[in-house]
């Protein structure tokens, strides 16, 4: 009953708060797994980002996009971590065109686009008891319709998502690992949504007062049709450091492995943990 519970609560968080899922420019970053570690009950965390052959699909161009003020803050009561996030500001300065704009996407004559970034709200429920060496979560959320649709850099929808994720510590060693689907809007009236694989894994060494992360994150357009604009299939790898402690500071260096993904970039944030 207690676990029922819990989950409904979590549900209703969600419907209240409007949601999160990813960005459509870049991927559902992973769920941070620290915050199941028993004594910790708030995080959030800031910084930005700088991201070289980043593509806009719905503009046709390609150039760098830097994300300024992102942000992540998460609270967990009992079973249940609520998160919430976004970026402030997204500019792009365009390098070239690959593609027409769609029709809807207003011309840019100084080469750079400015927008805000997407806001989201999401929710994780722990399935495991607390300490168990594997921890299991359900995690869902969507993602609020914050973006211009003008502006070409993202689409102006609003998106569900739902994950199940894994965690497993052996020593200084950390594995997570998550997937699911993501239900996403498009701007193509004939196909106006679309449902793709979202996943991530991170894995992480913990011995020293700097720690090693590999972050893998992405998601698969299925095999059923083409791509559509907007809705493409993504994927990073992402090698980090972070400092360890309640206060820390991550940097990780970014490479796609996908065409509308980053060649590569920098990720420079600072947080703390309660």
């Amino acid at each position: 009953m207690r676990i029922r519970g819990t989950a409904a609560l979590a549900l209703a968080c969600v419907a209240l708060s409007g949601g999160s899922a990813a960005a459509q420019l870049r991927p559902l970053d992973p769920f941070d797994w620290r915050m199941l570690d028993g004594g910790r009950t708030v995080a959030a965390e800031a910084g930005g980002g700088w991201l070289r052959d980043q593509r806009a699909s719905l503009a046709g161009t390609e150039g760098t996009l830097v994300e300024a003020g992102s942000f992540r803050a998460l609270w967990r009561t009992g079973r249940v971590v609520l998160e919430a996030g976004g970026t402030v500001r997204r500019i792009f300065n365009e390098d070239r065109s690959f593609a027409p704009p769609e029709p809807f996407v207003r011309p840019d004559d100084d080469g750079e686009r400015r927008d805000a970034g997407d806001y989201r709200v999401a929710t994780a429920v722990r399935l495991t008891r607390e300490g168990a060496p594997l921890a299991a979560i359900l995690r869902f959320g969507a993602r609020l319709p914050t973006t211009d649709n003008e502006v070409g850099l993202d689409r102006d929808a609003t998106d569900f998502f739902a994950t199940v994720g894994g965690r497993i510590a052996r020593g200084a060693v950390l594995v997570g690992a998550e997937a699911g689907v993501g239900i996403f809007g498009t701007r193509d009236p004939e196909f106006e949504q679309d449902d793709l694989l979202i996943y991530a894994l991170r894995a992480e060494y913990d011995a020293s007062p700097v720690v090693p992360t590999l972050t893998v994150v992405g998601q698969q357009v299925g095999s059923g049709h083409e791509e559509i604009r907007g809705n493409e299939s993504l994927g990073e790898v992402r090698l980090g450091l972070r400092t360890d402690g309640r206060w820390f500071v991550r940097a990780e260096y970014v490479a796609g492995y996908t065409d509308f993904s980053p060649s590569g970039g920098v990720l420079v944030s600072v947080g703390r943990i309660w």
